[in-house]
């Protein structure tokens, strides 16, 4: 009966595993399903063909990051990029989406505005003429934000050193004979804006949502529309309905930000469930990428690139399958086009095009015009499940690059992005932070509570590690001056200001874990979610445990000399040590915080300056507690060694 029982509890447990995984898979996969409101019409001619026509091609950057400080060579590289790079491609319009300049110190600490960096950004774009040669958008990243207290501030360089000039979102459309194509800016950088790391994550109000409602109506005129900004749409905070759904109708959403989350991630691409696609771009910073986008009979492709890494290659038709979205793109036009078409691009002439598809040969693409390369098929020879194009480009200085997807005529076939990316993409992170940090709070404070008033068992048998740790628990919450230490410290750290310093250079704010007060305004919690995780699991859990773990030394006799003789010597080195570590780190982050916010922020930290004084305090307590106070409990511990 028990064993019956316990595989029926296996089942079960099973069983909803796999349904909370499949919940995942589904929340997280593009559904397609739901055409956007407002659907454009889409008919199947035009279709892709062999001449140069209904084509238009765009260049995205991201995350320059022009330093004073840093990498001379990015700079020298971002002109090179303007003047030859954009020369070779002649894309209609370049954006530049955020993280124009660096703003940070010599010490990467702290953060300001740097005027030179701005200057140098602004005399590249003079000097390789690249405003003249095509439509150069730029946008405010979070770093061109920092430490500025309001958008007519003299420290606000991208409205004197940017091509742009102009803040807040805006409707850029772009005119060709074929159609107009929209592209939407999402301005999601605060204002004012607090000095790093708390403007991590962009906040759009609901006037900003209006806005960008009213952008999103008027672009259905148009072709197709592009959204971009800085922020993905995973660390953008945003009233209901949210950003996702206001962007419902638009093709992709383009953004940077992430920087490949350190080269962990170098492909960050996801679909939203209404099939709209989400971008991120590697950045410029460290790793020169950049993307070419085009449109091609209403077709949308891209390719992600290296700088001066040549010929570039883009397919145009046919189209990736994953990247495709019958709510968005006409697909049909695909199965009725008559020749593939591709995108080739080098400072050397192209010498050959070699087409292959699943593996076999199909011929040599000619040129058409400029960089349109074509070469006639018959899409009805693979109008049945998915198929592999590849297209190997040479040019005259030896120079070979080859790219290829999966492509399909049928839309009720399934690709799915990574699990992954899908998740850093499309979760809501300050929510999910929101949450943890409000489960760890409560759980240690439960800790705390059901240990302070449940009764002590009596220990009658030697006890075990469990039994030890149970125990030790009891004593930590029984003893007053440990239970409301930790207790308020545990409150504090969700109801009290963290600090109170100068969050932007001349106006003191205040730091708490649901947000940050500056400047008149009030920012909500985002970042501070996640530094209130860490502060938990790295710094209170970890005090909690160590302050038990020297009680329970106390109950059983031994003092801080006599412990290291007669408790196991390597367990009691590795459990100072940890906790000398975590108090290392507690200090840094005053050094930090003094570095960042200055003085002030350090002497006025109960959670950082504070804390260090407290939890020394509280250790050597637990050392020096008079023996009367736990005489119950080494008694009854002395007791329990006999059996």
């Amino acid at each position: 009966m028990v064993a019956a029982r316990r595989g029926m509890l296996k089942l079960a447990a099973g069983l909803l595993t796999a349904a909370a995984v499949a919940l995942l898979l589904d929340w997280y996969a593009p559904s397609g399903a739901a055409p956007p409101v407002g659907q454009r019409l889409r008919a199947p001619q035009p279709a892709p063909g062999g001449e140069a026509a209904n084509l238009l091609w765009a260049v995205q950057v991201s995350d320059i990051h022009i330093s004073r400080f840093r990498d001379p060579k990015r700079a020298p590289d971002l002109e090179k990029f303007c003047s030859e790079t954009i020369d070779i491609i002649q894309p209609a319009l370049v954006l530049a989406t955020g993280d124009l300049t660096d703003a940070k110190t010599r010490d990467k600490l702290g953060s300001e505005q740097v005027e030179a960096e701005w200057k140098t950004y602004w005399s590249i774009l003079k000097r390789s003429k690249v405003m003249e040669k095509t439509k150069w958008i730029d946008i405010k990243g979070n770093h061109d934000s920092f430490n500025i207290p309001h958008l007519d501030s003299a420290q606000n360089y991208y409205r004197k050193y940017s091509a742009w000039h102009k803040d807040g979102s805006f409707h850029y459309i772009h005119t060709t004979s074929f159609g107009n194509y929209s592209f939407i800016c999402v301005d999601a950088t605060l204002t004012p804006g607090p000095k790093r790391p708390f403007n991590f994550f962009g906040i759009l109000n609901m006037n900003q949502m209006k806005e960008l409602s009213v952008m999103a109506t008027e672009s259905l005129h148009s072709n197709h529309t592009i959204w971009f900004g800085h922020f993905p749409t995973s660390v953008i905070i945003s009233p209901a309905p949210g950003i996702r759904t206001l962007m419902n109708s638009a093709t992709a959403y383009l953004c940077g930000h992430l920087h490949t989350l350190g080269g962990l991630m170098p492909v960050l691409h996801s679909q939203h469930r209404g099939g709209t696609l989400e971008l991120e771009l590697g950045d410029w910073m460290d790793n020169r990428r950049y993307r070419i986008l085009a449109f091609d009979h209403d077709l949308f492709s891209f390719v992600d690139l290296n700088f001066e890494e040549w010929p570039v290659v883009l397919i145009t038709n046919p189209k990736s399958f994953l990247y495709s979205s019958s709510a968005h793109e006409p697909l049909v036009k695909i199965l009725h086009s008559t020749h593939i078409r591709i995108l080739a691009f080098s400072p050397s002439a192209i010498i050959s095009v070699k087409v292959y598809i699943d593996g076999v040969h199909l011929g040599n693409a000619y040129q058409v015009s400029g960089p349109l390369y074509v070469l006639r098929w018959s899409p009805q020879n693979y109008s049945e499940g998915f198929h592999h194009i590849d297209v190997t480009v040479q040019d005259a200085a030896g120079r070979i690059s080859t790219r290829g997807h999966k492509f399909a005529m049928e839309e009720n076939l399934s690709l799915r992005f990574g699990f992954l990316q899908s998740v850093i993409l499309l979760t809501d992170h300050y929510v999910l932070a929101r949450v943890l940090f409000g489960l760890i709070v409560l759980i240690q404070v439960a800790l705390l509570v059901i240990f302070r008033y449940l009764q002590k068992p009596a220990l009658k048998e030697k006890p075990g590690l469990l039994t030890l740790t149970s125990y030790s628990l009891h004593v930590f919450s029984k003893t007053n001056i440990f239970y409301y230490s930790i207790l308020v410290l545990n409150l504090y750290t969700v109801l009290g200001p963290w600090f109170v310093g100068e969050l932007i250079d001349g106006h003191v704010g205040a730091c708490f874990s649901f947000g940050v007060f500056v400047g008149g305004s009030f920012l909500q919690g985002s970042l501070t979610f996640a530094v209130g995780i860490l502060q938990m699991l790295f710094f209170n859990l970890p005090l909690m445990a160590y302050l038990c773990w020297c009680l329970l030394l106390r109950c059983q006799g031994h003092s801080f000399r006599s412990h290291i003789r007669h408790v196991r010597r390597l367990t009691a080195v590795l459990v100072h040590l940890a906790m000398t570590l975590l108090l290392a780190w507690q200090v840094y982050s005053c050094y930090f915080l003094q570095r960042t916010y200055g003085t002030l922020a350090f002497f006025l930290s109960p959670m950082r300056t504070w804390l260090v004084v407290l939890a020394s305090a509280l250790i050597y307590k637990t050392w020096t507690l008079k023996s009367s106070a736990l005489r119950t409990y080494r008694v009854e511990m002395k007791n329990s060694q006999s059996f």
